[in-house]
C-alpha cells in the first residue's frame, strides 16, 4: 500500500515507486490512477460499492497488488479497512505525509492539539461533537459541497464566528488556502481534493457542550422522558465508555445516555432501543444535532426485540425496568467483563433492582437531587424523585442463565 499525495509521481521516494511500478496490479482511485507515469503496470479504479473487490483482494494469494492511498495509508480510510479485513501481515505500507499533517504545516498549528474528524462519506454532523470554543479542529469532507456541510454544521449551532480555513489539493501546483468564517463561507464550492480547518468561537448566549457527561437537560428534545443531568452523568461513570465497546440503551426514551456514551468515546457504539415511533424519531434527531449520527435506533418491545442484537459490552436500562424477563435477559446478553446499569425510580422498579443484586452482587445506590427554587420571596430545596441505581460487572468467566 502506498500513500501518495496530491502532487503525484514527484512527491513519491525510490521505495514507494519501486512498490508501484514492480506490481502486476495498481488500484486506486481514477484521480490517484491518473498520476501514475505510462510504464506503470495496469491500473484498476475502486468500484462502488468496494466489498467485491476488498473481498477479491481477501482471496488474492499470487503477484503483487498496490494500492493507492491518499497521504497517510492509516490515518483515515482505505488502509485501516485493508488491514482488519487482510491482517497486518499481509500488508506493506509506505506512507507519505498526510493532508492532516500538512494543513497544520501550513497553519503552524501543533499537531497534537488539534481534533482531526473524518466525515467522508458520513454526515457532515460529526463534526457538532468538537464544537467548544478554542478547540482547533481539521475536517475531511466529502464532495465540492462538503465545506459548504461543514460551514452549515458550525452556523446552526452558533458557531458560526469560527475561522474557517478551506485547503484545496494541499501538496500540488494548484494548491490553494481560503479563509473565512463559518458564517460568511455560505454555499461556495471547492475542489474535491481538499479540508477544512477550523479555529472555534462561539457567538454570544450559545450553550457550552463538553465532551464530558452530563449535558444541560435542554441539550436534548424530550417528551419528558430523560434521565436528568446529575442522574445521566453518575449513570455514564457507572457504564464507563471505552474504545469499541457497544452499549445497549434499553427504553431509551430521549436517547440522552447513549447520546452521551458515543460523544465520551468517539470510537465506541450504541443501539438505542425504543418501542415508540415518535420517541425513536426524537433520538435519531438529538443524536444528530449533538455530534453522533452513528447512533442505531432499534424500534421495538424488549425484552423480545433484543434477539438477533450484537451481544453488548454494557447495558443501560432506564425504561421498561418491570417488564417480564427484561433485565434477566439484558444480563445474559452481557459480554464477560461487562458492565449493566438499571435506574428505578418507583417501588416495584426498586424490588427488581434489589432482586438482581441478590443474584448477581454489584452495588445498588439511592441519588437524591434537590435543587433550589424560590419560595415566595425566599430560596429553598425542591428534590427531585429519588433514583435507585444498580451496577454490576458480569463475570469473565461462563456464567448460568439469570
Amino acid at each position: 500500500m502506498v500513500g501518495i499525495g496530491a502532487e503525484g509521481w514527484r512527491g513519491l521516494g525510490e521505495d514507494a515507486r519501486a512498490a508501484i511500478l514492480g506490481a502486476d496490479e495498481v488500484i486506486g482511485s481514477q484521480r490517484q490512477l491518473e498520476l501514475l507515469p505510462g510504464d506503470a503496470p495496469p491500473g484498476r479504479a475502486w468500484p462502488s460499492p468496494l466489498d467485491p473487490l476488498l473481498e477479491e483482494l481477501a482471496q488474492h494469494t499470487n503477484g503483487r497488488v498496490c494500492v493507492l492511498a491518499s497521504g497517510d495509508p492509516m490515518l483515515h480510510g482505505i488502509g485501516a479497512t485493508l488491514a482488519r479485513r487482510l491482517g497486518p501481515e499481509r500488508i506493506e505500507v509506505l506512507t507519505a505525509p498526510s493532508a492532516f499533517s500538512l494543513a497544520c504545516a501550513r497553519l503552524g498549528w501543533p499537531a497534537a492539539e488539534v481534533e482531526l474528524v473524518s466525515a467522508v462519506a458520513r454526515s457532515p454532523e460529526v463534526v457538532a461533537r468538537v464544537l467548544q470554543p478554542h478547540r482547533r479542529v481539521i475536517a475531511y469532507p466529502t464532495g465540492e459541497d462538503g465545506a459548504a456541510a461543514i460551514a452549515r454544521v458550525l452556523r446552526e449551532r452558533g458557531y458560526g464566528p469560527s475561522r474557517f480555513v478551506v485547503l484545496e489539493q494541499l501538496g500540488a501546483p494548484a494548491e490553494r488556502v481560503s479563509e473565512s468564517t463559518a458564517e460568511d463561507w455560505g454555499e461556495r464550492r471547492a475542489d474535491p481534493l481538499h479540508l477544512v480547518a477550523i479555529e472555534c468561537a462561539a457567538a454570544p448566549e450559545t450553550p457550552l457542550l463538553p465532551l464530558v457527561p452530563g449535558l444541560p437537560d435542554a441539550a436534548f428534545a424530550s417528551d419528558g422522558q430523560l434521565t436528568k443531568r446529575h442522574v445521566r452523568a453518575a449513570t455514564l461513570a457507572s457504564l464507563a465508555p471505552a474504545p469499541g465497546a457497544l452499549l445497549w440503551d434499553v427504553g431509551a426514551g430521549s436517547g440522552s445516555v447513549a447520546i452521551e456514551w458515543l460523544r465520551a468515546e468517539p470510537s465506541a457504539r450504541a443501539i438505542a432501543i425504543e418501542r415508540r415511533q415518535d420517541r425513536a424519531e426524537r433520538i435519531e434527531s438529538n443524536a444528530c444535532g449533538l455530534g453522533v449520527p452513528s447512533l442505531e435506533v432499534v424500534i421495538g418491545d424488549a425484552p423480545a426485540v433484543l434477539d438477533g442484537l450484537a451481544p453488548p459490552d454494557a447495558v443501560f436500562v432506564g425504561g421498561g425496568l418491570t417488564a417480564p424477563g427484561l433485565l434477566a435477559r439484558c444480563w445474559e446478553a452481557l459480554r464477560p467483563g461487562g458492565r449493566i446499569v438499571a435506574n428505578a425510580v418507583t417501588l416495584e422498579g426498586e424490588q427488581v433492582l434489589a432482586a438482581a443484586r441478590s443474584a448477581h452482587g454489584g452495588e445498588l445506590a439511592r441519588i437524591e437531587i434537590a435543587h433550589a427554587e424560590a419560595i415566595g420571596g425566599f430560596t429553598g430545596w425542591r428534590a427531585q424523585m429519588p433514583v435507585v441505581q444498580w451496577s454490576c460487572v458480569a463475570p469473565e468467566r461462563a456464567r448460568p442463565s439469570a
